[in-house]
C-alpha cells in the first residue's frame, strides 16, 4: 500500500476534527472532535512508521510505541475533560460553550460588564 492513502485519510480526519472544534458549541462534541484529531495523528504515526521500517529494515517500530502513549494520554484527557464538563453542567445547567463564562469576568455586584458607571459609584458612596 502506498503512503499516500493513509496520509490523505489522516488529513481528512484531521480536517473534520478541526471543523468540529471550530464550529460546534457543545462541549462534549468539541471533546469528540479533539479525539478525532488525535486519532488522525495516530494514523499518521503508524503509517509513517510502517513506511520507514520497510525502507530502513528496522524492527524498532517507535511510531507505534508513540501511538500507544498518545492513546493513553488521550484517554486520560477525555476522562478529565468529561469530568469537568459534567461538573460545569451540574453547576450551570448547560454545556454550551458560548453561554459559559468565567466567573472572573464580572458577574457580581458590578453588573454584566464588570464595570459600574462612575455616577453609580458616587451615589453608592454618598
Amino acid at each position: 500500500m502506498h503512503l499516500a492513502y493513509p496520509a490523505v485519510l489522516s488529513a481528512l480526519l484531521f480536517c473534520t476534527g478541526l471543523y468540529g472544534v471550530l464550529a460546534r458549541r457543545n462541549a462534549i462534541l468539541v471533546l469528540m472532535s479533539v479525539e478525532l484529531m488525535l486519532n488522525a495523528v495516530n494514523l499518521n504515526l503508524v503509517a509513517f512508521d510502517v513506511w520507514l521500517s520497510k525502507a530502513a529494515r528496522e524492527t524498532l517500530h517507535s511510531g507505534q510505541a508513540l501511538t500507544l502513549f498518545t492513546i493513553a494520554i488521550a484517554a486520560a484527557e477525555i476522562g478529565i475533560g468529561l469530568a469537568i464538563v459534567l461538573s460545569v453542567y451540574r453547576n450551570r445547567g448547560t454545556s454550551d460553550i458560548d453561554r459559559l463564562r468565567d466567573t472572573a469576568e464580572g458577574r457580581g455586584e458590578d453588573g454584566p460588564d464588570g464595570d459600574t458607571p462612575a455616577a453609580e459609584k458616587a451615589e453608592a458612596t454618598a
